[in-house]
């Protein structure tokens, strides 16, 4: 057990001696537990070294040895579900040396990628996609190629688990599912009895016995179905299998996942049995870290240790920026004084969206849907129609998950439904799968909808309230991190749907900030001398505000962290077209392209949305102007 993060590279020989899963796999399976000994400790070293996910990686340490020790990776195909937990298999298949580049710009992502490593056969980010790609493996592979699906308790709730479950036991192919219970939703404890019974549930003795008897009853139909239900029924007296066997898998467990032995023993024998079989583990998210097992939510990811001072300086106190969810969830409070009609609802991101005070103080008013966006946003929808005030705290990528009951529950219907949408633009060392780079896209086209993109904190705390107090579907966005600092108003007021305010007056260029880049578009008005609005609200949009700035400006500029397809930018270019108005506009926003993971200013300056960006953006496009004009002059003479 470990109390520390080392600062220093650990000692692990062994660890050292393996660059790919076939050294693993000749090792003698005595040595396996130094192995997850040396993994481990150096899993929490280069976790320290550059931050990233943390606890999920530290509870499936033996889990990953065991896997690549019994399959033939990459020839079998590893499927792991989300991806927090493939720190040990990155380590384990090539890139230890190169963990320090975890989730850093031109570095490995902290997700498994297939372009990464051929180890990595499927890139994820969102969760419960393993199944089905697990099983599309297995039916676009040979026969004897081995397929295995690791997913999480938590990944399970999702409804495309089960559709793929589903569709797994009807088409009979071979393929292993390990359900790695690391919350203890599902089975309460693990030993005794329940790990006895999942090891004769997976021998040879066992298995042969199953197989023969299906054999011979099978030529008369209603006595295999007796003996089959009556093996249903044993296994549902000692483990929590029986949904699984339901569905048509070969269900064995629960056992502990943190036994090497019982899981290697178990998976060879899994591997030479056909159709669909699933194993359940148990194991202990933060393992081997005493904090993290104290505190998985806690330790869910760390950030990257900084060298402790030689000398320790007083400081003089600063004033913590808030944190946007921080904003929304003192909002979501505040707003249930008010409102006791008003109910919040999150797919499982409680901590991640600001909202454990609210559930604390309002638990009959809380639904934590689990993993189950879809479910989460027609929920709302259910809601508004018994008169109740939904809101809906949902990060923009999982959105998009729950895209088709946005339309077809609340959009057409037009239903009092708030969306508090978090993660609103790049998010930094994430990477691509949770950007929020297209929600102003999929959003603005739908009917009925209003959508609005504060500047600051104060903004988002005032646009939300607005949003809530509008009758009809609404949507704030706002981004991941801290705020500006300016000072939070405690009143909360609405503020005009579809109404801008300009921030600033110049010449010749008008620049049109849709959301929290309001800063650095700043920055470079000032040294451009152009006028700046803060057009708040992407629909509707504030066409007295653009009619105003088209007739006085020579160029106008939107800017938002939205893909440029679109988005706000393309907004204001239907409405200049549709008026006929004839003023040049250029579209600033992410271009048409994956962004990779890095830090959040970093990948802002790479794509042109920091004001030095912004700047040469414009300056070019000022140039091109002038040349234009100039060459029209020529002509006229």
């Amino acid at each position: 057990m470990f109390d520390e993060i080392p600062r220093t590279r650990p000692h692990t020989p062994l660890l050292d001696s393996i660059d790919e899963p076939a050294q693993l796999r000749a090792l003698d399976e005595r040595q396996l537990p130094e192995l997850a000994s040396q993994l481990r400790e150096y899993l929490l070293y280069s976790v320290g070294q550059s931050g990233g996910h943390f606890g999920a990686g530290l509870g499936v340490v033996e889990l990953t040895i065991a896997l690549h020790y019994i399959y033939n990776t990459p020839e079998d195909r590893l499927v792991w579900d989300v991806g927090h937990q493939t720190y040990p298999h990155k380590i384990l298949t090539g890139r230890r040396e190169q963990m320090h580049t975890m989730r850093q710009q031109g570095g490995l992502s902290g997700f498994p990628k297939r372009s990464e490593s051929p180890y990595d056969t499927f890139g994820v980010g969102h969760s419960s996609t393993s199944i089905s790609a697990a099983l599309g493996m297995a039916l676009g592979s040979p026969e004897e190629r081995k397929v295995v699906a690791v997913i999480g308790d938590g990944a399970m709730t999702a409804g495309m688990a089960f559709e793929a479950l589903n569709h797994a036991a009807h088409t009979g192919r071979d393929m292993l599912v390990v359900l790695n219970d690391n919350r203890m939703s599902i089975s309460k404890n693990v030993g005794g009895l329940a790990t006895y019974f999942a090891r004769i549930l997976a021998s040879k003795t066992y298995l042969s016995m199953r197989e023969g008897s299906r054999k011979i009853l099978s030529v008369i139909p209603k006595a295999w179905q007796l003996a089959r239900r009556t093996e249903e029924h044993v296994k549902g007296m000692i483990t929590p299998g029986t949904l699984f066997e339901e569905l048509g898998f070969n269900y064995v467990g629960p056992l502990d996942g943190h036994n090497l032995h019982d899981l290697v023993h178990t998976l060879r024998n899994l591997r030479s049995q056909r159709g669909p079989q699933l194993l359940h583990i148990v194991t202990t998210k933060g393992k081997g870290f005493g904090p993290a097992e104290e505190d998985p939510v806690g330790y869910h990811a760390l950030n990257k240790l900084e060298p402790e001072p030689k000398v320790q300086v007083a400081v003089p106190g600063e004033r913590k920026l808030p944190k946007y969810q921080q904003v929304f969830g003192q909002w979501l409070c505040d707003m249930a004084e008010q409102d006791e009609k008003l109910v919040a609802i999150t797919p499982a991101m409680c901590e991640g969206s600001g909202m454990v005070e609210f559930a604390e103080r309002f638990p009959d008013r809380f639904h934590d849907v689990a993993i189950a966006e879809q479910h989460a946003v027609t929920l709302g929808a259910g809601l508004a129609c018994e008169g109740q005030k939904p809101v809906v705290a949902i990060y923009s990528t999982f959105l998009q998950r729950g895209y088709d009951q946005l339309v077809h529950d609340v959009a057409i219907q037009d239903l009092d439904v708030t969306f508090a949408i978090d993660r609103a633009g790049l998010v930094g060392e994430d990477g691509p799968t949770h950007a929020g780079s297209f929600d102003l896209t999929f959003m603005r086209c739908l009917p009925n909808m209003v959508i609005a993109a504060p500047s600051d904190e104060n903004e988002c705390r005032q646009l939300l309230y607005t949003a809530y107090q509008h009758e009809g579907p609404a949507a704030v966005r706002y981004p991941r991190g801290t705020g500006t600092g300016v000072r939070i108003e405690e009143a909360m007021q609405a503020l005009p749907i579809g109404r801008g305010r300009q921030v600033r007056d110049g010449r010749r260029v008008a620049i049109l900030n849709f959301g929290t880049l309001l800063a650095p578009a700043l920055e470079a008005a000032a040294r451009l001398d152009a006028t700046v609005a803060d057009m708040r609200w992407v629909k509707p949009l504030d066409e007295a505000l653009i009619d105003e700035l088209a007739a006085g400006h020579e160029l106008l500029v939107t800017v938002e962290e939205n893909t440029i397809a679109g988005g706000a930018g393309s907004a204001v270019a239907e409405y200049l077209n549709a008026r006929g108005t004839m003023v040049p506009l250029a579209q600033l926003g992410l271009p048409d392209r994956t962004i990779e993971h890095g830090k959040h200013k970093d990948l802002l300056a790479a794509v042109g949305l920091d004001a030095d960006g912004m700047e040469e953006q414009i300056r070019r496009r000022l140039a091109q102007l002038d040349e234009k004009n100039i060459k029209g002059q020529a002509a006229a003479f």
